[in-house]
């Protein structure tokens, strides 16, 4: 099988939220010698987009999508296992990231901690459903520089809000700066709350920290 056929493949199990199919498919791309961020930025992450797609039109729910998160988490950890040494740069900052509380879906957060990994800084994933208290004590506990939040539906991106608040209060926020995702959320959404920005995908949080602390 060559690349785009594997890329073609790891898109739709995703779509299909078919855990076993695309761990499989994963350890026999790593065998044919491939590139493990290639399926990480490409076919995995095309697979979330459409997702997100159907979603957004109503045509799959939320259970469909706590699968495919399973799935998608299962499988960046295959691939993330793999990456070499050489491919993980020195520590640019410390970033502490996790799902907003009431939203229990995790799907892209996990591509978006492998990929700051990948580019040299310290992830510490708190999961999903993470209380708002946890995310100030984890941040406080690691001396983080950077906050980040996913949140997947509107119901729970007022969360963020709240966190900028919480951080205000335990004295961190003048000390970090915070950025928000997730599918609920827009760039004037992020200005409107006070996070210092907003980011589409994975990609487009690895390039705005890069250029933060690099």
């Amino acid at each position: 099988m060559d690349k785009s056929e594997y890329m073609e493949k790891a898109a739709q199990y995703v779509i299909d939220a078919d855990e076993e199919a695309v761990v499989q498919l994963a350890k026999d791309y790593l065998n044919d010698g491939f590139d493990p961020v290639e399926m990480i930025e490409g076919g995995l992450s095309d697979g979330l987009r459409v997702l997100g797609d159907l979603f957004d039109r109503g045509e799959v729910f939320l259970p469909h999508l706590i699968i495919a998160s399973e799935a998608m988490t299962a499988t960046v950890k295959v691939l993330e296992a793999s990456l070499p040494e050489k491919d993980v740069g020195k520590k640019l900052a410390t970033v502490v990231i996790g799902t907003i509380e009431g939203d229990v879906h995790d799907i892209g957060k996990g591509i978006v901690a492998t990929m700051l990994r990948v580019y040299g800084f310290e992830v510490i994933d708190l999961g999903r459903d993470v209380p708002i208290s946890t995310f100030v004590e984890k941040a406080k506990e690691h001396n983080a520089d950077v906050v980040g939040t996913s949140a997947l539906m509107t119901t729970t991106q007022v969360g963020q809000r709240t966190l900028e608040k919480a951080l205000t209060e335990a004295g961190l926020r003048d000390k970090l700066i915070t950025m928000v995702g997730g599918a609920a959320t827009t760039e004037h959404w992020a200005s409107k709350i006070g996070a210092n920005f907003w980011a589409e995908n994975a990609g487009d949080t690895v390039m705005k920290l890069k250029e933060t602390f690099s």
